[in-house]
């Protein structure tokens, strides 16, 4: 074919596709475009996930009349003049793509009036065509209404995900710019139900607690630092909301990162912030962080992708270095007043504390035991052990599994120290508490048709088609171990009860986790996989102090355990030193 310049509603499609991905590109745009117009309050309504309609309002500046075709025109926008801008750049959009790009492949209203004037102005464009325009009363601000979106490009309509992913996604975006924006009141309603208000108080703590809720908002540590850059002098400047270490996840999707309020998505700085909780999280695990990270303008290319999700730092290292010592400061800061905190109350001696393990030179060496033979050691009588008398008429105790421990103390908030007649133990609390909840939960069915349940509030959760499918395939198993679920709707399920030992965490969280283990393909029984989930997300967490009573409760559950030396997903629940082994490492072997 000969070589020609293609027509401009083709270049238009072509461009739309660069900038328009789904409909949640299309309130990423608008939301930016109202903030950079200094919008104080955001209406968003989507329906049908946003293909039918998307309409957003916002108490802006407003467009001025002569000026509302220029705004639907390609690369027209009131941001940057020059190539030089573009280094200095203090607005979240400055292409001047957004509106042209989404009236090409839409069908879209715009009512604006500006601020300066007394009648708005209302126009139509169908596939970037206008058809119609007037004068029209409107309040100050802008109003926009997307509808039949991707109407005219069959192949990228074709392409879209399930209407609960493409609301899930819009979901995101909107309580990401909430939080890059405390000042700023933000309302999204789907399908005619509200999902999210934010109150536009200027704190970013109280838009947390909408976004994750409460209970999860008592679990973040307030981070504040700053970094010096030295060729420059400016300073790089980190605040925001990091998980305890008792608080995590598999993946990294709730590490949520802002530069100069603008929502990015950066590898280096995510593992940055994964970084600094080293040695406080298990492999695998990641933190919850909504951080925002300013750099001088200079500092930083946003002009790297269409979509601008992508930003290029000038130094890399110094950014990061700010990220993760922010982090790890905010972390181990609050480690360390709580541990402060929790052993003055307690009035812990020096020679109780979690840091002083006190050692008898004159004990007796000759009770040493190997650590795989103290699991099948059978009944220990050490003649002080109350618990195995039993009171009155009733069942025995169930046989020792390990010989009697004296609790010393917690290292790291993680990690419980004891001592016993074969020497030093260091008991690790979560996987320990887990095996001990498993083994009690294991019991409970065995006993009971289903573990107790604890009734809340009713909460929904949209979930895709086939993952609609599995939930409906498990109820009975899931009602079972105490949730209950009820189909709401084609994809949308509501949430009654939970177990009862589920006191703390989200509860669709617990949901979206469940859904994981019912999906997967293991040869290991389902309920056995569910009960370790379940045991697991209600034991103790890494990171969390305990006093010496609960210390104590759990070493002596942990003693009568079937199976003490690991967690029922394998991981180790204590490491044995004999004293034996201290001996050596001390090198008294010789004395």
């Amino acid at each position: 074919m000969t070589i020609q310049i293609l027509p401009d509603d083709v270049i238009s499609q072509i461009a739309a596709g660069e900038v328009v991905e789904r409909p949640a590109s299309v309130v990423k745009e608008l939301i930016e475009n109202a903030l950079d117009a200094g919008a104080t309050h955001l209406h968003i309504e989507v329906v049908a996930g946003g293909q039918k309609r998307i309409r957003i309002s916002d108490d802006g500046a407003g467009i001025l009349s002569d000026e509302v075709i220029l705004a639907l025109t390609r690369h027209a926008t009131s941001k940057l003049r020059s190539a030089t801008d573009l280094q200095h750049l203090r607005t979240l959009g400055f292409r001047g793509e957004a509106l042209s790009s989404i009236a090409a492949v839409s069908h879209t209203m715009l009512i604006t009036r500006h601020r300066d004037e007394s009648v708005g102005t209302q126009i139509r464009i169908e596939g970037g065509h206008i058809v119609n325009e007037k004068p029209i009363g409107a309040p100050a601000g802008t109003v926009l209404t997307i509808e039949n979106l991707f109407y005219n490009t069959p192949a990228r309509l074709k392409f879209l995900k399930s209407e609960t992913t493409e609301k899930r996604n819009i979901n995101a975006i909107v309580m990401n710019y909430a939080m890059a924006y405390p000042t700023v009141r933000f309302v999204l309603v789907h399908d005619g139900r509200e999902i999210f208000r934010s109150g536009g108080s200027g704190q970013l703590a109280d838009v947390v607690v909408k976004v994750l809720g409460l209970d999860y908002f008592k679990e973040m540590i307030e981070v504040e630092g700053e970094e010096r850059i030295r060729e420059t002098g400016d300073s790089i400047t980190v605040t925001g909301f990091v998980s305890q270490p008792s608080l995590h996840r598999k993946d990294r999707t709730r590490i949520i990162l802002f530069v100069n309020g603008r929502v990015v998505q950066d590898s280096g700085l995510t593992y940055a912030v994964t970084q600094a909780y080293h040695n406080l999280l298990d492999k695998g695990r990641n933190p919850y962080a909504v951080l925002m990270i300013s750099v001088p303008t200079d500092f930083v290319d946003v002009n790297v992708h269409p979509t601008k999700a992508e930003v290029r730092f000038q130094n890399t290292n110094v950014v990061f270095s700010a990220v993760q010592r922010a982090v790890r400061q905010g972390v181990i800061g609050f480690s360390q007043s709580e541990r402060h905190s929790h052993y003055a109350a307690h009035e812990v001696s020096t020679t109780g504390s979690a840091w002083a393990l006190p050692y008898d030179r004159n004990r007796q060496m000759d009770m040493e035991m190997p650590l795989d033979e103290l699991a099948h050691a059978g009944t220990i009588h050490t003649g002080d052990d109350i618990q195995d008398i039993p009171e009155g008429i009733g069942r025995p105790e169930k046989p020792r599994t390990l010989p009697l421990l004296r609790v010393v103390g917690q290292i790291g908030a993680a990690y419980i120290v004891a001592e016993g007649p074969a020497g030093l133990y260091l008991i690790d609390q979560h996987a320990a508490h887990t095996r001990v909840l498993y083994q009690e939960l294991t019991e409970l069915l065995g006993q009971q048709e289903q573990m107790p349940q604890r009734q809340i509030e009713s909460q929904t959760i949209d979930v895709t088609t086939n993952e609609a499918k599995i939930l409906e395939k498990h109820l009975e198993i899931l009602e079972k171990l105490g949730f209950v679920l009820e189909a709401f709707g084609v994809s949308t399920f509501l949430i009654r009860g939970i177990p009862a030992i589920l006191k703390t965490g989200d509860i669709t969280q617990h949901v979206w986790s469940l859904l994981e283990i019912l999906a997967e393909k293991s040869s290991s029984p389902l309920q056995d996989r569910l009960l370790i989930h379940i045991a697991a997300q209600a034991a103790v967490k890494a990171g969390q102090l305990l006093n010496e009573d609960d210390m104590k409760s759990l070493v002596r559950k942990l003693e009568r355990c079937p199976d003490p030396l690991s967690s029922p997903n394998g991981q180790a629940t204590l490491i044995h030193m004999s004293a034996d082994q201290l001996q050596r490492q001390f090198m008294r072997g010789n004395n």
